[in-house]
Formats: C-alpha cells, sequence, structure tokens
C-alpha cells in the first residue's frame, strides 16, 4: 500500500494527505509541476508539498482528491460548484491537463446560472464565504450576484435600487417594522428578497452592493437603504459577541446606509425612524462624517423625539446612557435654522424629562447632569420645577458630594422661575446647601412678593414649619429666613409712617 501514498500534501498547517504522486500529477497542472521540479524532489519526497493558501482549507482539497481519485468524475451541485470551481483553478485542473477536467465540468454547470432557482442562487452565494477572495478574483462572485440580480428584477423594479424614490403619499404613514423605524408609505414596503440575503457575509452585500453602483456616498436609492439597515439590524441582533466597532466587517455598509438616510432623511424617516437608524448603526465603526451627518439630521428634528428615543445605552462606561450624545443633539437643535419658542420649550420639557430618567445613574457625573442643565437657552423653560425634582433625584442617589458640589449643580436654577411650592420644598430640604435656599428665596419675582408669602393670614404657621424643621440641622438657614422676615417688618413700618406723612414709601436697605 505503501507505494500508492509516496506524496504527502500539507494544508494550511492543519491537515496532511498522503496521495499518489501519478493519480494527482494525471489532473492537476499545479502539482505536476512542483513535482517535476528535480530540485524539489528529495525534499518533497522527505517533507511533502505545503501549501497555505487553498481555497476552503482542507475540505477543498479533498473534494479536489476525490476527484482525482474517481478518475475525473465527480457530481457537481449548487452546494458545491463554487468551491470546485476555485479549487480547479489554483491546482490548474484544465484541459491542458486532462479532457475530463474538473474546470471545464464546473463553468458547464455555471453556464445555467441564469436559470438556478432564487433559493439555489443564495445558496451558492453563501458557500464562498470561506474562500471570498479566489471567488471573487475569479468572476465568480460577479457571475452570481449579476444572477441574483436579474432574479430580483423579475419582480421588482430594479431601477429603485438605483435611484431616489421621490414619490409620495398623503396617507397615513405606516410603521416600516416593529423597531419602530416609520417611514412614507411610497416606501414603507419590506422588499421580498430582503430577508433571504440576510444569511450572506457583508463582503458579499458589499459587492453586491458594488455591482449596483451605489457603494459608499454613491448611495441614493431609499429601497437599497432599508435593506442595508434591515441587513445590519439582523446581523447585530443575531450576533452573540459585542462587535468590535475598529476591526467591524460591518462599517462600510453602515457608512453606505448611513450616507442614504442622511440623504432623503426628512422625507422618508421620522425622528423615531432616525433614532432607530442610530441604534442600528452605533458600534458599526461607521466614520465620524457619517456620524455627525446623522446627529445634525436628527439633532434639526428633536423636538418631535420622545423619552423613549433618548435612552439610548451608554456601552458600560461613563453611565447607564449615552448622555453625550444628548447634549451634542441638543447643541445642533439650539443652531438650526428655524428654532420657534414653541419647539425649544418642546425640547425644555423633553430634557426635564431626560434629567429625572437619568438623575438616578450612580455612576453619572456632575459635568454630564449639568450639560443636559445647561445646553439649553433659559427662555426655553418657563418653570425649573421639574429640574429641581431632577436635581434631588440627583443627590438622593449621590449622598457622598461635597458642599461645593451640591451648590454647583443648584447653580443651574432659575430661582425666579421656581414655584412657591417647589421653592417652599427647597428650603426645607437637607440635601441643598443653606446658602443655595436662601437665593432661592430671595431671587422670586421680587424680594417683596417672596416675602408677603411669608406673611399673609397664615404666615405664622408656615414659617414655624421652617423654622422647626430640622432645627438642629438647619440653624444657619433659619438665621437667613430671619433676615426675610425682619425685612418685611421694617418695610411695613415705613410704609405706614410715609402714608402719615404723604411721602412715598423708602425702601431700607436689606443686609
Amino acid at each position: 500500500m505503501a507505494e500508492f501514498c509516496d506524496l504527502q500534501i500539507h494544508i494550511h498547517g492543519q491537515q496532511t494527505f498522503f496521495t499518489n504522486e501519478r493519480i494527482v500529477s494525471k489532473f492537476c497542472g499545479k502539482l505536476r509541476k512542483i513535482i517535476k521540479q528535480e530540485k524539489r524532489r528529495t525534499q518533497i519526497r522527505n517533507s511533502g508539498i505545503e501549501i497555505d493558501d487553498f481555497p476552503g482549507g482542507a475540505d477543498g482539497f479533498e473534494q479536489a482528491i476525490r476527484f482525482c481519485y474517481n478518475n475525473g468524475a465527480v457530481e457537481i451541485t449548487v452546494y458545491n460548484v463554487s468551491l470546485l470551481h476555485c479549487c480547479a483553478i489554483f491546482l490548474g485542473m484544465t484541459e491542458k491537463v486532462s479532457n475530463f477536467n474538473l474546470l471545464h465540468q464546473t463553468e458547464v454547470f455555471l453556464q445555467g446560472i441564469f436559470n438556478w432557482s432564487w433559493s439555489d442562487t443564495i445558496t451558492c452565494l453563501k458557500s464562498c464565504e470561506s474562500f471570498f477572495c479566489y471567488a471573487d478574483s475569479s468572476g465568480l462572485l460577479q457571475k452570481l450576484l449579476c444572477s441574483l440580480l436579474a432574479k430580483i428584477a423579475q419582480k421588482t423594479d430594479v431601477n429603485l435600487l438605483v435611484s431616489s424614490s421621490s414619490s409620495s403619499s398623503s396617507s397615513p404613514d405606516k410603521y416600516f417594522n416593529s423597531d419602530e423605524l416609520k417611514i412614507k408609505p411610497s416606501s414603507s414596503r419590506k422588499e421580498w428578497w430582503f430577508e433571504d440575503m440576510t444569511v450572506l457575509h457583508p463582503k458579499t452585500i458589499e459587492q453586491f452592493v458594488k455591482t449596483i453602483g451605489a457603494y459608499g456616498n454613491n448611495n441614493n436609492s431609499l429601497v437599497l437603504t432599508r435593506f442595508l439597515l434591515h441587513y445590519l439590524k439582523t446581523a447585530v441582533q443575531s450576533n452573540n459577541k459585542s462587535i468590535n466597532s475598529k476591526t467591524s466587517e460591518y462599517s462600510e455598509l453602515a457608512n453606505t446606509a448611513v450616507h442614504g438616510v442622511i440623504l432623503i432623511g426628512k422625507t422618508a424617516f421620522s425622528c423615531r425612524g432616525l433614532f432607530w437608524v442610530l441604534r442600528i448603526v452605533s458600534g458599526l465603526g461607521q466614520s465620524r462624517e457619517c456620524q455627525a451627518g446623522l446627529e445634525k439630521l436628527i439633532g434639526g428634528m428633536l423636538d418631535q423625539a420622545t423619552l423613549d428615543d433618548l435612552l439610548i445605552f451608554g456601552g458600560h462606561r461613563g453611565g447607564a446612557y449615552d448622555v453625550n450624545l444628548v447634549v451634542r443633539l441638543i447643541r445642533l437643535f439650539v443652531h438650526a435654522d428655524k428654532v420657534t419658542l414653541e419647539k425649544m420649550k418642546k425640547v425644555g420639557k423633553l430634557m426635564d424629562k431626560y434629567l429625572g430618567e437619568i438623575g438616578p445613574d450612580q455612576h453619572l457625573k456632575i459635568s454630564k447632569f449639568l450639560g443636559i442643565a445647561q445646553s439649553l437657552p433659559d427662555y426655553a423653560r418657563d418653570c425649573y420645577d421639574e429640574v429641581y425634582k431632577a436635581i434631588d433625584i440627583y443627590l438622593q442617589s449621590h449622598p457622598a458630594l461635597s458642599l461645593e458640589e451640591r451648590s454647583r449643580l443648584c447653580r443651574c436654577l432659575n430661582y425666579e422661575k421656581l414655584g412657591l411650592e417647589a421653592c417652599k420644598d427647597l428650603a426645607k430640604n437637607p440635601r441643598i446647601p443653606p446658602r443655595i435656599a436662601v437665593q432661592a428665596l430671595a431671587s422670586q419675582h421680587s424680594i417683596i412678593q417672596m416675602a408677603d408669602q411669608f406673611v399673609n393670614d397664615d404666615y405664622d404657621s408656615k414659617y414655624n414649619q421652617l423654622v422647626l424643621y430640622n432645627n438642629s440641622y438647619n440653624f444657619m438657614r433659619v438665621k437667613e429666613l430671619e433676615k426675610i422676615y425682619n425685612y418685611k417688618e421694617k418695610r411695613g413700618q415705613m410704609s405706614r409712617m410715609s402714608t402719615v406723612k404723604g411721602e412715598p414709601p423708602q425702601m431700607p436697605r436689606f443686609c
């Protein structure tokens, strides 16, 4: 038996095949050439032939050798034709070597490629993953993709893949899918071929996009953009391990999808749909240009966002949510064109809700909390009660903050826009620095209005509640409040004296 296994072939340093030199030389031109090199004959007989880049690895070589040992006969199917074709090219299994050569047989089988079923074409493309470069360089991949496009064109207007659809409809918007991508009805239908193509490798999809001339910033097709988003969403959901954004195989597909979204965004995507896109491409390694373009689009529509839209995972570091993203979106919104007062106030209310949501996060830094609280102009809020509530929530979740840190946090409040109940709660709140409480009381619409609130008919009970509250802890605050009370008493006396003399009341200096 040993005389029939006189040639060792090592594939990828992992598996060794013991073959017969005469048999493999009969069908494989490349191996015949190596064997005939007399200078290497001794080395070959002693250690064999090393092949490190064989298409399909050991599995591909085994199928090629079976062809040789079967005297040039093999069953070719859509499952193995791609691999056999690439093996035949690599090993030089052409008609120059044998009339019953493998390359000719695979080429004959591939001639009927346009008559294959849709599923056969997808299966054949899928089989090319482990030897993609060979399938691409041999031209086989292009033939398969052209066949795929031909089949799509039989049931779909293929022009929609290479040109943007500008049609619209006055009918109500419909949801594209369960992930809340909302687009115009004219383009909301998920095409029949979307789901089937999600099984293909990202490199294959890249070639598909390049074939139709819509790669990168050349993408102006809404249909292709929707497909890519569906493909990327499926990839993210099915990937058990987190995708490394620096080496992501999906980065260029993400860029292509985002280019399409930026081009047609306002006419095809709602604000919620854009946030859906942002969640999909986040972490896929898209370029800064694409990221910035998508954020600019969302920022201009921020008044249409909801609290759920803003609650984007922060990636384990710096808090539960991506607060930096929201800060960037607010800045883009504030500097956008045609921002009305109504829109500004709407965003102000949204940010108050967002502050209340992120406040309990124990990993959230003061700078990030203030970044949200101070990112809008003052006129965006008619009332700061909700901001105060969010600050109190934050203080409860961060009990170790210093006096200076607590004071810094409270300075984002406009005390003049605090309601009476909120101001009273602030004054009694042991987590609020005493000096801040006095400033809040003194900064109401006027010092006179605030003092009047504390000396009306039932002043004694309200004042006593403030004085008695946590007396041992809050002695300093009581002293400050007494100054307000004394001021009101002096003002009342001056007012009565001026009235008797017919002179206007003089305002005493308040210390």
